[in-house]
């Protein structure tokens, strides 16, 4: 499978990595599963035992002729404790297999190719940490709207300079996630990190 390089010849790359089908459901699962590990537990309640007060019964066992309650903190009363409480040590990581989410970043991959999403350059690369710079690179290159650049390894000026540009992200192959490619508009690979994407996903 061919991929066409900017300004040049195009390149072959890995059928498996840029020509697979399409599996919805499993780039569904993949996401999730990354989004539900960037959760952090940032609610708390009580549990019946946290509350304060409860410990006395409210009422004697017969002869009231209301439900026994044996204390206020239970979570059927109003201002009791949680059954299930919220926690802060909450864990929502998903498990996803390692062929299954490799597979799914093949998968979006192959249908980015497909929709022309992908332009291949052979460096990116800027002479000083100007954001100036880096935006008119990315205007000469047809590329004003969102752009995610997948490079062997983030050169400091070319991270100085996009980490001010809103809709722009800067990254290594290695840590190439599906929400990243499913929310930018275009992606833009170099030619060494087309060869560590196939390695990584082979």
């Amino acid at each position: 499978m061919q991929l066409n390089v900017n300004d040049a010849q195009a390149i072959e790359v890995c059928e498996r990595t840029f020509g697979g089908e399409f599996n919805e459901t499993l780039v569904h699962q993949a996401v999730v599963a990354y989004m539900a590990g960037g959760r952090q537990g940032s609610k708390q309640q009580k549990n019946r035992s946290d509350v304060r007060g409860g410990g006395k019964k409210p009422w004697r066992q017969k002869g009231t002729g209301r439900a026994r309650a044996g204390m206020t903190s239970s979570p059927l009363w109003r201002g009791g404790g949680r059954i299930f409480p919220n926690s802060p040590e909450e864990n929502f990581s998903q498990k996803v297999n390692k062929k299954m989410y490799r597979a799914g970043l093949r998968s979006i991959l192959s249908q980015l190719a497909r929709e022309d999403r992908i332009s291949i350059v052979d460096s990116f690369t800027l002479e000083s940490p100007k954001t100036k710079l880096a935006a008119d690179k990315l205007k000469l290159m047809g590329l004003a709207e969102s752009v995610l650049i997948i490079t062997d390894s983030v050169d400091e000026n070319v991270y100085l300079a996009t980490r001010n540009l809103p809709h722009v992200a800067v990254v290594e192959p290695r840590n190439t996630d599906p929400l990243s490619l499913i929310h930018y508009k275009k992606i833009v690979i170099t030619k060494s990190a087309i060869a560590q994407l196939e390695e990584m996903l082979a």
